[in-house]
């Protein structure tokens, strides 16, 4: 009995270890790719594990993994700044799509230090403007997007043309920096306000901005604030877009975006067309094609060779402002009928990136540029007084004017090494990058006709050029080398340093003998700078802290120095000194996020733009400047459908020391700087209806001098927008109404002083605006 006893116990254990061996499963290999939900892009360096043990793998950076597992177990897949996923094997070759994370503690931005890395180890106020917010907004220029970021007020000059206003006034002066991918899309001494509508805005995968000084990095012009637009690399699998919309106001765009991977090669193209005619302004037509083509090759596990190109065409109206009459009265027919822009834009680049090991790699890129901007400038029309005599009375029928082509090109290396070391948790970027930039300036003088219609003075023609103005080369080279090293001494806790020097040479070459009239004779000049920044970041359980000193730097323009306007003398170079704090909060399982931060910069010599009593304006040091500030932020998620964000600054811009025509204006609010600025905006997603979204933004900008002795003001304005769109699978139908209560508004408003009569111009904001538009959607 003992005995059958036993044996049926063998029998059962023998029968369990059976089951036991086929419920293991067997091992086998499993292939696949992560990529991100929304741009499709492959993510690299994702953590892919096998749930309950201790083994795994990670993608590579074109998001492929490979790993040994049983076919019946789970593997759980993450990423910095997405959510993770678990996910049981039903496969053996896997498309994995992770989703950005909300959680803004969790986001990875690149141009803090130009290598990825947490926000929350940024010693900087810098934001991020993600794919899904600009696939959302349906943007038509790039200030619909930017005036979402605290401290930031992009003014619409019309059909893309623009003023920028970070941490300084409203101003077309060289203090802020354009990137693209990190590179400058221009040579630094041939700033152009403008030159943000050289983007090509269907490229971007996201735009990063950094406000205050980021010249210890980026070098000259990096003052104010950087922004930086993200390229869309190639999806991992075929996909893109195509696009149209139209508005009630003669705006019509075309987008398409198409992509795909194949072994180790990966492309992709972006692009826009847009046109505008019979707009709500007489003489105010453009038209603007943008394209990108982006080609990655993987050429191993640890090495990628990225090469792509730009082009933008585009031709505008010069309307110009409008003059008070017009404004008060609403009459928008035009006082110019002559006057253009024309901007063509090509950028190349190269980008060779090789992994080392998992602790050190290496960039180096080679980039060329060449621009050209031919304009017949609206502001560049000036009083012509009869018989070229300053004492006699302004002819009522002859104007003065121009025609000029500024064009550059330029050949340049960026080299970038990246080392992580164990001791202190700490990393050291280094640096350096050489340009040569060939620029020439031709000007030509013509006579403008002006006639008197119904009480207006309109500038109706002009005569083909009468003389050379201004015919010059200019070689400008510029070497720069970095450094930025961070550690952290305790947990939570890191400090960043970093140190940049820059040298410029300007070879000036003058074709025409040297006048007030034609430029400077022909010289050399040379300007060098090191720009520091230290600074710290602190982090404890969703609080952190940071503070920074920076210091930012730039050299005159070439038109400054020689150009006619600076009377064959040499401006000083702009420096700035900056002091900041800032912090983020996130609280309510991060439903609830806040950051700020507090700034203090003095400038001196820096550079302002002054209005003469002919209109022209003209650029002079202004001694020395303050500008101090608070921006904040709020993003909430009260319910899992609503999101309500909040962005604003307020600031104060201040001469300390200048002088000017024997004018004191020291201790005077510079003009054109709102003391607030900022926007708000409510969104709603309900899950009940998958696909609808709708959403109400406000922005405000607030009252401001007009001019630098503070006895004209402007009162600001309010806009309101509201968007809505409905996706189903490949297609989605949107509408987005701009300015939806027809605020009538000026974006800015200046005024010039002669012989005790003001004059005033106006720069016509957006009336509204009901923009329809369908876009359909191929791919995974």
């Amino acid at each position: 009995m003992k005995s059958y006893h036993t044996g049926i116990a063998a029998l059962a254990l023998f029968i369990s270890l059976l089951f036991s061996i086929d419920s293991r499963g067997q091992s086998v290999s499993i292939s696949g790719k992560v990529f991100d939900a929304v741009t499709k892009e492959a993510i690299g360096g994702a953590s892919v594990t096998i749930r309950g043990e201790a083994r795994g793998t990670s993608t590579d950076a074109s998001g492929t993994f490979t790993l040994m597992a049983e076919d019946n177990a789970e593997l759980v897949v993450s990423a910095t700044g997405h959510n993770p996923r678990t996910i049981r094997l039903q496969a053996t070759k896997l498309s994995i799509a992770l989703t950005p994370s909300d959680n803004r503690l969790q986001e990875i931005v690149v141009s803090g230090n130009r290598t990825a890395q947490k926000r929350t180890e940024s010693p900087i106020a810098i934001a991020t403007i993600g794919k899904q917010t600009i696939q959302e907004t349906k943007a038509q220029r790039l200030d619909f997007l930017l005036n979402q970021v605290s401290g930031v007020n992009m003014i619409n000059l019309g059909n893309e043309q623009h003023e920028m206003s970070i941490r300084q006034p409203m101003s077309t002066n060289n203090l802020f920096l354009y990137l693209e991918d990190g590179i400058p899309i221009r040579t630094s001494a041939v700033f152009n306000h403008n030159a943000l509508l050289e983007m090509n805005m269907a490229a971007a995968q996201r735009l990063e901005v950094i406000k205050g000084p980021a010249s210890s990095l980026y070098g000259a012009e990096a003052i104010g604030g950087v922004v930086n637009l993200i390229t869309q690399a190639p999806p991992v699998y075929t996909d893109g877009y195509l696009g149209v919309q139209g508005n009630d106001q003669g705006y019509r765009r075309v987008d398409a975006q198409v992509g795909t991977s194949w072994g180790k090669l990966g492309f992709i193209a972006s692009g826009y067309y847009a046109n505008q005619t019979n707009g709500p302004i007489q003489y105010s037509d453009f038209h603007k094609s943008a394209s990108t083509y982006r080609l990655d090759y993987h050429i191993d596990n640890n090495t990628t060779w990225s090469n792509s190109v730009t082009y933008v065409d585009y031709k505008s109206d010069m309307y110009g402002s409008l003059d008070s009459t017009h404004f008060a009265s609403r009459n928008y027919s035009a006082q110019t009928f002559f006057t253009y822009r024309k901007v063509f834009a090509f950028r190349g680049k190269s980008v060779l990136t090789h992994s080392w090991n998992d602790h050190s790699s290496t960039t180096a890129t080679f980039m060329f540029r060449n621009n050209s901007v031919i304009q017949n400038p609206s502001y560049q029309i000036g009083s012509y007084h009869t018989g070229n005599k300053p004492s006699n009375p302004v002819s009522p029928d002859t104007a003065t004017g121009n025609i000029n082509d500024n064009a550059f090109k330029s050949y340049g290396l960026y080299l970038q090494h990246i080392q992580k070391f164990k001791f202190l948790d700490s990393k050291l970027v280094l640096g350096l990058n050489a340009e040569l930039n060939p620029q020439t300036f031709n000007e030509n003088f013509i006579w403008v006709q002006k006639k008197n219609a119904n009480g207006f003075v309109n500038y109706t023609s002009y005569t083909s050029p009468d003389s050379v103005l201004a015919n010059y080369k200019t070689f400008v080279t510029d070497f720069g080398s970095y450094a930025d090293y961070e550690f952290s001494p305790f947990k939570g806790f890191r400090v960043i340093t970093a140190l940049r020097y820059d040298a410029f040479q300007y070879v000036f070459v003058n074709y025409l003998p040297g006048t007030l009239v034609t430029g400077g004779p022909s010289t050399v000049t040379n300007y060098g700078k090191v720009a520091p920044k230290i600074g710290f970041t602190y982090n404890y359980k969703g609080v952190g802290f940071y503070g920074n000193y920076s210091e930012g730097y730039v050299p005159p323009q070439i038109t400054d120095v020689f150009g006619k306007t600076g009377n064959n003398t040499y401006l000083d170079p702009q420096t700035f000194r900056s002091y900041e704090v800032g912090g983020w909060l996130s609280l309510v399982g991060n439903r609830l996020y806040v950051d700020w931060s507090a700034y203090l910069m003095n400038g001196t010599n820096e550079i302002i733009n002054v209005k003469l009593p002919s209109g022209i304006s003209q650029s002079q040091n202004a001694g020395r400047t303050r500008h101090k500030g608070l921006e904040y932020g709020l993003t909430c998620r009260p319910a899992k459908d609503w999101l309500i964000r909040v962005s604003a600054s307020n600031a104060k811009h201040e001469f300390v020391n200048y002088i000017s025509s024997g004018v004191d204006y020291s201790g005077k609010e510079m003009a054109d700087a709102p003391h607030f600025f900022g926007s708000a905006q409510v969104t709603w997603k309900p899950h009940a209806l998958k696909g609808l979204r709708l959403s109400a933004e406000w922005q405000r900008v607030g009252r401001y001098f007009m001019d630098n002795l503070q006895q004209y003001t402007y009162d600001g304005f309010n806009v309101a927008n509201v968007r809505a769109g409905y996706q189903i699978p490949h297609f989605e139908i949107w509408v987005n109404a701009l300015n939806v209560f027809n605020e009538y508004y000026s974006t800015v408003s200046q005024v010039s002083v002669s012989g005790g009569s003001a004059a005033y111009t106006y720069q016509l904001g957006d009336p509204r605006a009901l923009t329809l538009g369908l876009t359909y959607r191929f791919g995974q």
